[in-house]
């Protein structure tokens, strides 16, 4: 029997945590050529000898951690897995393809976008933000930068109001306050500080303050309340709504390119200077440091499975593990941008997925369990991609070099929403 070249078979056990597609649990003997299709008819068989009335399933199968995306074989052999082993396969169900649904139209560049509820926020290369509805409406053009708009994030939102940041190559953020029912918007205060253009924001889990990093190499903390009064700011400086940082700190040496509240007292940053730093506040230092060899671009940390992606120049997404005394081991890299990779970013909800932006004009939704293939390619900007979105699970939003927003819909996020009803 030479499973090695392909041939003959091999004892697999197949297992999955979804209870009502589970098959019997008796070893199986299979071709080692098998692949994913193979192993889809061979389950959906196997479903439809338990029921009949059983539709067809699409799964991916998981051996020893690793989706399979080759020959069962291949995979064996470069895990070093005896092929004399019973093999134990999970199958999960196929996360469904996003749709692509609306392109929103803009006057330039897209470089930031932030989805909350209904609602999409925009920033520009004209020094505009613009408010959409997640249905294509543009809602609002709001002027007020000076220069590209760089990074939005929500501060709060409910049916009445909404409250975000933005920040600029202008070298300022900017505090808005949005009344839903009269469609206007009011800047409530300009935060000035840094001394080059300011390129990532974060909102903290409880939306009094925010943190911006910036070209200055500088990271700094603000209050995000809108009556804030901070102690030592002029009487001057209040009334004209400027606002000064609460914290301000210090150890990039280039362009902080990513900011991100890990919880209410720890921030990650990622930055031009090949690092990157977890922050703890209430000592106002570095908690950890991660060093790559690589600028990174965009980070992104997931609350549920308390990992770290980076996003870099070499087009490789890498994973990180900032709680391990090797945290500067990479995890896992994942191959398949042609291009630089501008964006990244966790679902909020799925524990192992996550989107992708970069500069071959294309989205990707990855599993990260699957390093060397993404789950789908998200296809429709006709220029490089700027900034992605998944903050609301419903909707992947990206901005682009070809003046759009590009919305997706999760077909998950549907079901789960009809099951729900």
């Amino acid at each position: 029997m030479d499973v090695e070249n392909g041939e003959g078979q091999v004892q697999v056990h197949l297992k999955t945590k979804q209870e009502h597609y589970a098959v019997p649990d008796v070893p199986y003997a299979i071709d080692g050529t098998v692949t994913t299709a193979e192993l889809n008819t061979f389950v959906n068989a196997l479903l439809r000898q338990k029921d009949d009335s059983s539709s067809d399933t699409d799964f991916d199968f998981l051996v020893f951690d690793e989706y399979l995306r080759g020959r069962l074989c291949d995979h064996l052999r470069e895990k070093a897995i005896s092929f004399e082993d019973a093999i134990e396969i999970e199958y999960v169900e196929r996360f469904p393809a996003p749709e692509p649904q609306d392109c929103l139209l803009h006057d330039d560049w897209v470089s930031a976008v932030k989805a909350s509820g209904k609602w999409v926020l925009s920033g520009c290369y004209d020094n505009t933000l613009n408010l959409w509805t997640n249905k294509g409406k543009h809602i609002l053009t709001i002027p007020g930068h000076t220069a590209p708009i760089k990074a939005v994030d929500w501060i709060s939102l409910d049916e009445e109001t909404g409250r975000f940041v933005s920040t600029s190559q202008d070298q300022t953020a900017m505090l808005w306050q949005w009344s839903v029912a009269s469609n206007s918007v009011e800047c409530v205060s300009v935060c000035k500080g840094h001394e080059r253009g300011v390129d990532s924001v974060s909102v903290s889990p409880d939306g009094q303050r925010f943190a911006t990093g910036s070209w200055d190499t500088m990271l700094k903390v603000w209050s995000a309340e809108v009556d804030d009064a901070a102690e030592g700011t002029s009487k001057r400086m209040k009334e004209s709504g400027v606002r000064t940082p609460k914290l301000t700190l210090q150890g990039h040496r280039e362009s902080i390119s990513a900011v991100q509240w890990m919880d209410a007292t720890t921030l990650l940053t990622g930055s031009w200077d090949h690092t990157l730093k977890v922050w703890d506040l209430s000592l106002e230092g570095i908690k950890t440091e991660i060093s790559t060899n690589k600028s990174i671009f965009d980070a992104s940390y997931s609350r549920l499975n308390r990992l770290i992606l980076t996003a870099s120049a070499d087009k490789n997404l890498r994973l990180y593990d900032a709680r391990t005394n090797q945290g500067s081991v990479v995890r896992n890299t994942y191959l398949g941008h042609n291009a630089w990779v501008q964006s990244v970013m966790w679902s909020t909800t799925e524990e192992f997925l996550f989107v992708s932006g970069a500069y071959d004009n294309q989205n990707k939704l990855w599993d990260c369990r699957s390093p060397k293939a993404p789950l789908y390619d998200l296809l429709g900007h006709g220029d490089k991609v700027l900034d992605i979105d998944w903050s609301n699970p419903k909707y992947i939003v990206s901005g682009g070099a070809d003046n759009t927003v590009r919305v997706f819909k999760s077909r998950k996020a549907l079901t789960d929403d009809m099951e729900t009803k």
